[in-house]
């Protein structure tokens, strides 16, 4: 097989996602007020697992890589059928997801030309269809990515024919990533695909829009 048609094959694969999440002891410290210290931890846990169990029933996605270093995390994302892979760099979101991307697309089972898209790991209400349709358009572009429900961050980057992801992620990534070329997707009726969870009214959001079974019983024991 030419080059050429090795990147074609790859490109017509299915996705890769790649999800970093911070160690569950650091993670979603904005809860703290609506949930409390200690149930914040096993909610950061949870919103992982509903959005990898989602994304792993999306006919669109080929496999789900989870950079963490968090022994626990680990284990219960792997159970699900996740790869795990160490934060190697441990410099911050962008880096971890630059990394994963590189152990996607590099080393003796790489797949260059393979499409991959960065995942946020707190998409709990996250529905199988609606991720396949915001893929299925991220095929048009070479880069491209779908804003957060406020409009302001980003909750999934794509990168298909080979192209480099380029992860501009944190606070006001909306705006970082239009200004380096990445399409924006505007896709109506994604809404599950929208909506991560930083702070109890985003909580309240997710579960009105209908969470998956973790965050379900997990967030049944929050004080708010």
């Amino acid at each position: 097989m030419h080059r050429d048609d090795t990147a074609q094959a790859a490109a017509a694969r299915g996705w890769t996602l790649v999800v970093p999440l911070k160690p569950l002891a650091l993670a979603k410290s904005r809860l703290v007020p609506a949930a409390g210290r200690e149930l914040r931890s096993g909610l950061a846990l949870a919103f992982a697992q509903d959005t990898v169990a989602a994304a792993l029933d999306c006919p669109a996605v080929e496999g789900v890589v989870i950079v963490t270093d968090d022994p626990r995390a680990g284990a219960e994302l792997a159970a699900l059928g996740a790869r795990i892979v160490p934060d190697a760099p441990g410099a911050g979101l962008n880096a971890a997801l630059e990394h994963g991307e590189a152990v996607v697309r590099s080393g003796q089972s790489g797949r260059p030309g393979a499409p991959v898209a960065a995942l946020n790991a707190d998409l709990p209400a996250l529905r199988p269809v609606e991720l396949a349709r915001v893929l299925d358009a991220a095929r048009a572009h070479r880069r491209s990515f779908l804003a957060d429900a406020a409009g302001i961050g980003t909750t999934l980057l794509a990168a298909s024919g080979g192209a480099a992801l380029a992860p501009a992620f944190g606070g006001a990534s909306r705006a970082r990533h239009l200004r380096s070329g990445a399409v924006e997707i505007t896709l109506s009726g994604v809404d599950s695909v929208r909506r991560d969870v930083d702070t109890g009214a985003d909580l309240a959001a997710a579960l009105a829009l209908g969470v998956g079974p973790h965050t379900l019983r997990t967030s049944a024991a929050s004080p708010a």
